[in-house]
Protein backbone atom coordinates (compact mmCIF):
# COMPACT_ATOMS: atom_id res chain seq x y z
CA UNK A 1 0.00 0.00 0.00
CA UNK A 2 1.37 3.53 -0.63
CA UNK A 3 2.54 5.68 1.58
CA UNK A 4 -0.32 8.09 3.15
CA UNK A 5 0.65 12.04 2.77
CA UNK A 6 0.06 14.62 5.61
CA UNK A 7 -0.56 18.20 5.29
CA UNK A 8 -0.61 19.99 8.23
CA UNK A 9 -3.34 22.85 8.27
CA UNK A 10 -1.74 25.99 10.74
CA UNK A 11 -4.67 27.54 10.49
CA UNK A 12 -4.90 27.91 14.31
CA UNK A 13 -1.15 28.89 14.89
CA UNK A 14 -2.39 32.46 13.16
CA UNK A 15 -5.57 31.86 15.38
CA UNK A 16 -3.75 32.37 18.22
CA UNK A 17 -1.63 34.73 16.86
CA UNK A 18 -4.86 36.85 16.16
CA UNK A 19 -6.33 36.65 19.60
CA UNK A 20 -3.89 39.01 20.98
CA UNK A 21 -2.39 40.89 17.61
CA UNK A 22 1.49 41.20 16.93
CA UNK A 23 3.59 38.89 15.09
CA UNK A 24 3.79 35.39 17.26
CA UNK A 25 3.00 32.78 16.96
CA UNK A 26 3.95 33.02 13.16
CA UNK A 27 2.26 30.28 10.86
CA UNK A 28 5.11 30.53 8.54
CA UNK A 29 7.41 29.38 11.78
CA UNK A 30 5.13 26.33 12.00
CA UNK A 31 4.68 25.54 8.33
CA UNK A 32 8.81 25.22 8.62
CA UNK A 33 8.97 23.06 12.03
CA UNK A 34 6.36 21.01 10.16
CA UNK A 35 8.82 20.30 7.09
CA UNK A 36 11.27 19.86 9.55
CA UNK A 37 8.56 17.41 11.66
CA UNK A 38 7.80 14.68 8.73
CA UNK A 39 4.72 16.61 7.06
CA UNK A 40 4.09 16.22 2.97
CA UNK A 41 2.53 19.92 3.03
CA UNK A 42 1.41 22.85 4.24
CA UNK A 43 -2.96 23.72 4.47
CA UNK A 44 -3.91 27.29 5.19
CA UNK A 45 -7.53 28.64 4.74
CA UNK A 46 -7.32 32.20 3.62
CA UNK A 47 -10.97 33.35 4.94
CA UNK A 48 -13.10 36.36 3.65
CA UNK A 49 -12.94 37.65 6.79
CA UNK A 50 -9.33 36.94 7.44
CA UNK A 51 -9.97 35.68 10.66
CA UNK A 52 -6.93 33.65 10.66
CA UNK A 53 -4.70 33.43 8.12
CA UNK A 54 -4.03 36.57 6.42
CA UNK A 55 -2.61 37.99 3.06
CA UNK A 56 0.47 38.47 4.15
CA UNK A 57 1.20 35.35 5.90
CA UNK A 58 0.25 33.46 2.38
CA UNK A 59 2.72 35.65 0.59
CA UNK A 60 5.20 34.57 3.07
CA UNK A 61 4.51 31.30 3.08
CA UNK A 62 4.65 31.13 -1.02
CA UNK A 63 8.21 32.87 -0.68
CA UNK A 64 9.44 30.89 2.38
CA UNK A 65 7.80 26.99 2.53
CA UNK A 66 9.65 24.03 0.46
CA UNK A 67 6.48 21.94 0.83
CA UNK A 68 3.42 21.90 -1.33
CA UNK A 69 0.61 24.51 -0.22
CA UNK A 70 -2.62 23.53 -0.03
CA UNK A 71 -4.60 27.02 -0.18
CA UNK A 72 -7.79 26.15 0.77
CA UNK A 73 -10.57 29.10 -0.77
CA UNK A 74 -14.23 30.38 -0.87
CA UNK A 75 -15.62 29.55 -4.45
CA UNK A 76 -15.73 33.88 -5.20
CA UNK A 77 -14.13 36.13 -7.29
CA UNK A 78 -11.57 37.52 -4.69
CA UNK A 79 -10.02 34.28 -3.57
CA UNK A 80 -9.99 33.09 -7.49
CA UNK A 81 -7.74 36.23 -8.25
CA UNK A 82 -5.57 35.77 -4.95
CA UNK A 83 -5.13 32.04 -6.00
CA UNK A 84 -4.23 32.95 -9.78
CA UNK A 85 -1.49 35.43 -9.13
CA UNK A 86 -0.24 33.55 -6.11
CA UNK A 87 -0.30 30.13 -7.71
CA UNK A 88 0.20 27.85 -4.97
CA UNK A 89 0.72 24.29 -5.46
CA UNK A 90 -3.43 23.12 -5.16
CA UNK A 91 -6.48 24.98 -4.02
CA UNK A 92 -8.84 23.42 -1.96
CA UNK A 93 -12.68 24.90 -2.96
CA UNK A 94 -14.58 25.13 0.54
CA UNK A 95 -17.69 26.00 1.64
CA UNK A 96 -17.63 29.26 3.65
CA UNK A 97 -19.94 30.92 5.90
CA UNK A 98 -19.22 33.96 8.28
CA UNK A 99 -20.93 32.66 11.55
CA UNK A 100 -19.69 29.06 11.15
CA UNK A 101 -16.89 28.61 13.95
CA UNK A 102 -15.09 26.48 10.78
CA UNK A 103 -15.85 24.49 8.23
CA UNK A 104 -19.54 23.12 9.09
CA UNK A 105 -20.21 20.86 5.82
CA UNK A 106 -19.19 20.10 2.19
CA UNK A 107 -19.17 22.13 -0.88
CA UNK A 108 -22.40 21.57 -3.04
CA UNK A 109 -20.52 20.45 -6.29
CA UNK A 110 -23.85 19.09 -7.78
CA UNK A 111 -26.08 22.05 -6.96
CA UNK A 112 -23.51 24.80 -8.00
CA UNK A 113 -21.97 22.64 -11.18
CA UNK A 114 -22.37 26.41 -13.22
CA UNK A 115 -20.82 28.79 -10.66
CA UNK A 116 -17.90 26.16 -9.72
CA UNK A 117 -16.88 25.04 -13.20
CA UNK A 118 -15.47 28.51 -14.77
CA UNK A 119 -13.45 28.43 -11.56
CA UNK A 120 -12.03 25.07 -11.63
CA UNK A 121 -11.68 25.58 -15.16
CA UNK A 122 -9.33 29.12 -14.57
CA UNK A 123 -7.72 27.43 -11.68
CA UNK A 124 -6.51 24.04 -13.96
CA UNK A 125 -5.51 26.26 -16.92
CA UNK A 126 -3.18 28.17 -14.39
CA UNK A 127 -1.47 24.43 -13.42
CA UNK A 128 -2.98 24.53 -10.26
CA UNK A 129 -4.21 20.77 -8.63
CA UNK A 130 -7.82 21.15 -7.70
CA UNK A 131 -9.69 19.37 -5.22
CA UNK A 132 -13.23 20.14 -3.60
CA UNK A 133 -13.80 19.14 -0.15
CA UNK A 134 -17.10 17.71 -0.23
CA UNK A 135 -18.98 15.13 1.39
CA UNK A 136 -18.76 11.57 1.37
CA UNK A 137 -21.73 11.13 -0.99
CA UNK A 138 -22.03 9.84 -4.95
CA UNK A 139 -23.94 12.79 -6.42
CA UNK A 140 -21.20 15.03 -5.11
CA UNK A 141 -18.27 12.64 -6.36
CA UNK A 142 -20.05 12.40 -9.71
CA UNK A 143 -20.16 16.41 -9.53
CA UNK A 144 -16.67 16.64 -8.76
CA UNK A 145 -16.11 14.44 -11.70
CA UNK A 146 -18.09 16.41 -13.92
CA UNK A 147 -16.35 19.78 -13.28
CA UNK A 148 -13.21 17.99 -14.40
CA UNK A 149 -11.66 18.78 -10.73
CA UNK A 150 -8.92 15.87 -10.34
CA UNK A 151 -9.11 15.63 -6.55
CA UNK A 152 -11.93 15.73 -3.74
CA UNK A 153 -11.21 15.84 0.20
CA UNK A 154 -13.95 13.92 1.63
CA UNK A 155 -15.37 15.48 4.80
CA UNK A 156 -14.51 13.24 7.85
CA UNK A 157 -16.71 15.51 10.31
CA UNK A 158 -19.73 13.41 10.54
CA UNK A 159 -17.08 10.51 11.36
CA UNK A 160 -15.00 11.98 13.75
CA UNK A 161 -17.93 13.60 15.92
CA UNK A 162 -19.88 10.40 15.56
CA UNK A 163 -20.56 8.02 18.89
CA UNK A 164 -21.58 4.42 19.86
CA UNK A 165 -22.76 2.56 16.38
CA UNK A 166 -23.14 5.83 14.19
CA UNK A 167 -19.19 5.30 14.08
CA UNK A 168 -19.00 2.22 11.93
CA UNK A 169 -21.94 3.52 9.51
CA UNK A 170 -19.90 7.09 9.01
CA UNK A 171 -17.00 5.14 8.12
CA UNK A 172 -18.27 2.79 6.26
CA UNK A 173 -19.82 5.95 3.96
CA UNK A 174 -16.06 7.22 3.62
CA UNK A 175 -14.94 3.80 2.41
CA UNK A 176 -17.40 3.74 0.17
CA UNK A 177 -16.73 6.93 -1.20
CA UNK A 178 -13.50 6.31 -1.26
CA UNK A 179 -13.90 3.23 -3.59
CA UNK A 180 -16.72 4.95 -5.86
CA UNK A 181 -14.58 8.19 -6.42
CA UNK A 182 -11.54 6.28 -7.19
CA UNK A 183 -13.23 4.12 -10.01
CA UNK A 184 -13.71 7.56 -11.19
CA UNK A 185 -10.48 8.63 -11.85
CA UNK A 186 -10.15 10.78 -8.79
CA UNK A 187 -7.42 11.24 -6.40
CA UNK A 188 -9.05 10.92 -3.13
CA UNK A 189 -7.64 13.32 0.09
CA UNK A 190 -10.19 13.35 3.80
CA UNK A 191 -9.77 15.58 6.61
CA UNK A 192 -11.75 17.33 9.61
CA UNK A 193 -11.96 16.54 13.31
CA UNK A 194 -9.13 13.69 12.89
CA UNK A 195 -7.31 12.98 16.18
CA UNK A 196 -4.85 10.54 17.72
CA UNK A 197 -7.66 8.13 18.64
CA UNK A 198 -9.63 8.11 15.50
CA UNK A 199 -7.55 8.86 12.14
CA UNK A 200 -6.46 4.78 11.79
CA UNK A 201 -9.31 3.41 10.77
CA UNK A 202 -9.71 5.95 8.06
CA UNK A 203 -5.47 6.24 7.43
CA UNK A 204 -6.05 2.11 6.43
CA UNK A 205 -8.70 2.78 3.85
CA UNK A 206 -6.50 2.11 0.93
CA UNK A 207 -7.73 4.59 -1.66
CA UNK A 208 -7.02 7.36 0.27
CA UNK A 209 -3.80 9.23 -1.00
CA UNK A 210 -3.57 12.18 1.63
CA UNK A 211 -5.35 13.52 5.37
CA UNK A 212 -5.08 17.59 6.02
CA UNK A 213 -5.25 17.91 9.95
CA UNK A 214 -4.98 20.78 11.38
CA UNK A 215 -6.31 21.62 14.75
CA UNK A 216 -6.19 18.70 16.75
CA UNK A 217 -2.43 18.79 15.97
CA UNK A 218 -2.08 22.33 17.01
CA UNK A 219 -3.83 21.91 20.21
CA UNK A 220 -1.42 18.88 21.13
CA UNK A 221 1.97 20.99 20.64
CA UNK A 222 0.48 23.32 23.44
CA UNK A 223 1.26 20.15 25.48
CA UNK A 224 4.04 18.30 23.83
CA UNK A 225 5.20 20.86 21.21
CA UNK A 226 4.07 20.43 17.31
CA UNK A 227 7.41 18.23 15.94
CA UNK A 228 6.58 15.50 18.38
CA UNK A 229 2.59 15.58 17.74
CA UNK A 230 3.41 15.66 14.03
CA UNK A 231 5.40 13.09 14.69
CA UNK A 232 2.80 10.74 16.56
CA UNK A 233 0.11 11.34 14.28
CA UNK A 234 2.22 10.08 11.23
CA UNK A 235 3.20 7.06 13.10
CA UNK A 236 -0.05 6.45 13.34
CA UNK A 237 -1.23 7.43 10.14
CA UNK A 238 1.59 4.64 8.80
CA UNK A 239 0.99 2.25 11.83
CA UNK A 240 -3.29 2.00 10.16
CA UNK A 241 -1.71 1.80 6.76
CA UNK A 242 0.22 -1.57 7.04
Amino acid sequence: MTKLRLGVNIDHVATIRNARGGAFPDPVRAAEVADSAGADGITAHLREDRRHITDDDLDRLIGTISLPLNLEMAATDEMLAIALRHKPHAACIVPERRAERTTEGGLDAAGQHNSLAPIVARLKAAGIRVSLFIAPEKAQLDAAARLGAPVVELHTGPYAHAEGDAVPVELARLQAAATYGAALGLEIHAGHGLTYDNVGPVAAIPELAELNIGHFLIGEAVFSGLPAAIAEMRARMDAARK
